[in-house]
């Protein structure tokens, strides 16, 4: 799937970070969870170095949840530049967060991660690869994903299915797929023409962009690592830790 003729790769991105994180209380009854350390680092510096290293120059960060604790945060932060997306007076869901943000993103693909991801690296950096296989022509979307037989802190059924020229089909409501969506992606604005008002999921888009054929995925090179609950803490920082060893 690699693009014979390689783009220029992202240099704007967005970071989800306004969720309330419910499945992490008690901790986010007291601080916001993209400010969970996790390996002595706060889980959104993990995918804001992710950011930097891929030299994204600036992020867009939407913010809700203890706002004040995120955009003192943040305002440490040299790289990349820092603009933050205020939804403090209304929570917009991860779709309706992103059309809120776009006028900040301007009119090239981006980058879009989730706060909550981390990854170890395989080969090739994974940001790279999905800059690298990025196609506007035939793409709205560009997803990683990960095995959910391998990815730690992951025990579900799985998101979608991926066909050979790397389209994806979203999981049925009994079935089980092999990829999670490891929230990393390139979104073109294309995906969100159209798009309805107010809050509401990204999976809304996805479906839209999947029926079109136009939503692909990239298998991740390395080691995905949801932290999605308390317990996941520990199990992430052991694999951070073993994959330095």
């Amino acid at each position: 799937m690699a693009n014979p003729h390689p783009r220029a790769r992202p240099r704007r991105a967005m970071v989800l970070a306004a969720g309330l994180g419910i499945r992490m209380r008690p901790i986010t009854e007291r601080v916001p969870k993209p400010l969970i350390e996790v390996g002595g680092k706060a889980l959104i510096d993990h995918a804001l170095d992710r950011l930097a290293s891929a030299e994204v120059e600036l992020a867009v960060v939407n913010i809700h949840h203890f706002a004040d604790q995120m955009r003192r945060h943040l305002a440490a932060r040299r790289r990349p530049e820092i603009l933050v997306s205020d939804e403090r007076d209304r929570l917009l869901g991860t779709g309706g967060g992103a059309i809120h943000a776009l006028p900040k993103l301007g009119p090239a693909p981006f980058y879009h991660l989730n706060s909550d991801t981390i990854w170890i690296e395989g080969v090739t950096p994974n940001l790279d690869r999905l800059a690298a296989a990025f196609d506007p022509a035939i793409m709205d979307a560009l997803l990683l994903l990960a095995p959910t037989a391998t990815s730690i802190g992951y025990d579900g059924r799985g998101d979608f299915s991926l066909a050979p020229d790397g389209r994806l089909a979203a999981r049925a409501e009994r079935e089980i797929v092999p990829f999670v969506y490891a929230g990393v992606a390139i979104f073109a604005p294309a995906l969100f023409e159209a798009a309805p008002d107010g809050p509401f999921p990204l999976s809304l888009l996805f479906d839209r962009a999947a029926a079109a054929g136009r939503l692909h995925g990239l298998r991740l090179d390395g080691l995905w690592i949801h932290v999605g609950a308390p317990d996941a803490i520990a199990e992430a920082e052991a694999a951070i830790l073993a994959s330095a060893a």
